[in-house]
């Protein structure tokens, strides 16, 4: 399994950003696919999930709102359209793929992984 997440960038407050994971290696219909991210110093946290089949989606608090998370089944994607943009949302992203169909909150149950993308929101 290969991840390849993109669309990181440098953005002001408010603005938009959209993230993409190009997933291949196999199918995943079954998969569960998170998007995570690092802050400096910080722990790596949950942002969002999406089941690749049904399509649920559950957020964390605090970009509920303010990120989508979505898939192109035809494109083997699932992004991530980041608005209203913090400076706290400043962090490395990375995307995910997992089985497990609980705990999805949690990193530890990730198996596979993208190289992560810079989003850095300044003030």
């Amino acid at each position: 399994v290969q991840l390849q997440a993109s669309g990181g960038g440098l953005v002001q407050a408010g603005g938009s950003l959209r993230l993409s994971c190009a997933a291949s290696g196999r199918t995943f219909s079954s998969y569960i696919m998170g998007w995570f991210r690092q802050a400096p110093g910080k722990e790596r946290e949950f942002v969002a999930v999406i089941r690749w089949s049904g399509g649920i989606t559950y957020y964390a608090d605090s970009v509920k709102g303010r990120f989508t998370i979505s898939k192109d089944n035809a494109k083997n994607t699932v992004s991530l359209q980041m608005n209203s943009l913090k400076p706290e949302d400043t962090a490395v992203y990375y995307c995910a793929a997992t089985l497990q169909v609980t705990e999805t909150r949690i990193p530890r149950n990730y198996n596979y992984w993208g190289q992560g993308t810079l989003v850095t929101v300044s003030s």
